[in-house]
């Protein structure tokens, strides 16, 4: 988003958001999740099931920092965002650390290394 496009206030903000994730509810289901997508930040396609699986994973993760950053609890999503995430990430720190790290990091803590940080 561009900075300038929240200098209505929060009310305008959140109802152009309500609108968008009315579209989003409306079109997504009819999309095929391999159908190739072009995203403007990058130079790489992705399909669209990854493009809204990394999504998933920017909300979940910066939804904490926000509410960390100013002292509340952070807000419970839907189990099946929360799941899809948590594979994401687990496959990203195998990825990074290999499987017995995060193995380890999730039933033993007594051998689990210092961190096993997805990203």
């Amino acid at each position: 988003m561009r900075w300038h496009e929240a200098a209505p206030g929060p009310a305008a903000l959140a109802g152009r958001a309500r609108a968008a994730l009315a579209r989003l509810r409306e079109s997504l289901p009819g999309e095929r999740p391999g159908r190739v997508v072009l995203v403007p930040w990058g130079p790489w396609p992705q399909t669209l099931e990854n493009l809204l699986i990394t999504r998933m994973m920017e909300i979940a993760v910066h939804n904490d920092d926000l509410a960390c950053s100013v002292g509340l609890p952070t807000p419970v999503l839907p189990d099946h965002v929360t799941d899809t995430v948590v594979v994401l990430l687990a496959r990203l720190a195998v990825g990074r650390h290999g499987p017995f790290a995060v193995i380890r990091s999730l039933s033993r803590a007594e051998r689990a290394p210092a961190s096993v940080a997805a990203i």
